[in-house]
């Protein structure tokens, strides 16, 4: 992968966990507790030191929000799941219709 490419995809581990949790405004071990509830799975480097993609960091924003708001986090976890199994399914029946009008 080229480094230009590698600024463009979102699912690139770009962000160690103390970055991470700098842009969030949240500490590493709510970024552990986001693992530890299988909303995110951080990629390891060599070293074994976990590393976020901007799209985890999304989904981790978005956690932090809800949990916010007073939602217990593992609620907040499947609530992100169902959103964004919801937008996948939104996303392909689209792309369906586009490519089967009737």
């Amino acid at each position: 992968m080229s480094a230009e490419s590698k600024f463009d995809d979102d699912d690139y581990p770009a962000y160690t966990m103390g970055r991470a949790a700098e842009m969030l405004g949240a500490t590493p071990a709510f970024l552990r507790a986001l693992g530890e509830a299988k909303l995110i799975t951080p990629q390891r480097s060599d070293g074994g030191h976990r590393r976020y993609s901007r799209y985890q960091l999304r989904l981790a924003a978005r956690a932090r929000e809800i949990v916010d708001q007073g939602t217990p986090l593992e609620a907040a976890c499947r609530i992100i799941i169902l959103e964004d199994q919801l937008e996948e399914a939104l996303r392909i029946n689209e792309q369906l219709r586009r490519d089967h009008p009737r």
